[in-house]
C-alpha cells in the first residue's frame, strides 16, 4: 500500500511540473515580460540587464525539466516493481526525452516491452494488426531498446544478457545473441545463468561442442544441486545430437 500511495503522490508532482514546463516560447516570454520587467530593452544597459534576467528564468527552467524526467523515472521504477509493465513503459519514455543518454532508462523500456509483449493486458488500445504482429512489434522496441543501451554504454552486461535472452527464448534468433552473450559471460565469469542461456544458443546453432563445453563449466562450478543436474540432463541432450549426425 505505501508503494501505491507513493507512486500516486509522484504523479501529482509530475502533472505539476508538466503544467510549469509544457508553456510555449511565447508564453515563456510574456511570463518574463511580466515577473521580470523585461519588455523591449534600446540601450545598452537595459540590454545587459535583460540578458541578465532571461539567463536566470532559462536556469530556472533548465533545472524543473531535469527535476521532472528524474520524477518519470522513478515513477516508472516504482511501476515496474509493482508489475505494471504498460505504466512504467510510459514512463520511460518520457524521461528518455529529458535524458536520452540515459543507458538504464533504454534498459527498462526494454524490459517493459519484453513483458508487454506477452501480456495483452498492458497492450495500447489503439494498437493495430493481428497479435502476433502486435506482440513482434513490442519484442522489436525491446531489441532496439537493448542495442540503444549498449550502444550508450558498451560494457553494460545487464542489457548483454537481456537481449541475448530475447534473441534465444523470444525472438527465436539464437546466432544473434551469441556474441551478446559471449561477452556478457567475458565479464561474469561465474554467471551460470548465462552460461545455460549460451549453452541454448550454442545448441539451437548445432555447436554442439562448446554447448557441452558450458554445460561442463556449470557442472565444475556447482551453483545448486538443481542447476547441475540440469547442465547434466542438457549435456546428454546435446551429445546425443552430436553423435546422431
Amino acid at each position: 500500500m505505501k508503494i501505491k500511495i507513493a507512486s500516486f503522490a509522484l504523479i501529482g508532482l509530475v502533472s505539476i511540473a508538466l503544467l510549469s514546463c509544457g508553456q510555449s516560447y511565447n508564453s515563456i516570454k510574456r511570463m518574463q515580460k511580466m515577473e521580470e520587467g523585461v519588455s523591449s530593452p534600446t540601450t545598452k544597459e537595459e540590454l545587459k540587464e535583460a540578458i541578465e534576467k532571461y539567463d536566470r528564468r532559462a536556469i530556472d527552467l533548465v533545472t524543473t525539466q531535469a527535476q521532472e524526467g528524474i520524477w518519470w523515472k522513478i515513477l516508472g521504477t516504482r511501476y515496474l516493481d509493482e508489475e505494471m509493465y504498460g505504466q512504467a513503459y510510459e514512463c520511460f519514455q518520457k524521461a528518455v526525452n529529458f535524458y536520452p543518454d540515459n543507458a538504464n532508462l533504454y534498459f527498462y523500456l526494454a524490459v517493459c516491452a519484453g513483458y508487454i509483449a506477452n501480456s495483452t493486458i498492458d497492450w495500447n488500445v489503439e494498437a493495430q494488426g493481428t497479435t502476433q504482429e502486435i506482440k513482434l512489434r513490442y519484442l522489436h522496441v525491446s531489441e532496439e531498446s537493448y542495442k540503444q543501451a549498449l550502444s550508450i554504454d558498451p560494457k553494460y552486461y545487464r542489457a548483454m544478457y537481456g537481449i541475448g535472452v530475447l534473441y534465444v527464448f523470444a525472438l527465436e534468433e539464437s546466432d544473434k545473441a551469441i556474441p551478446y552473450l559471449e561477452n556478457f559471460l567475458a565479464v561474469q565469469t561465474k554467471d551460470t545463468d548465462g552460461m545455460f542461456v549460451l549453452a541454448r544458443a550454442y545448441y539451437d546453432t548445432m555447436q554442439y561442442e562448446k554447448a557441452i563445453s558450458v554445460y561442463d563449466r556449470i557442472i565444475e562450478l556447482k551453483p545448486n544441486a538443481q542447476k547441475v543436474a540440469d547442465a547434466e540432463a542438457n549435456k546428454q541432450i546435446v551429445t546425443d545430437a552430436l553423435y546422431s549426425n
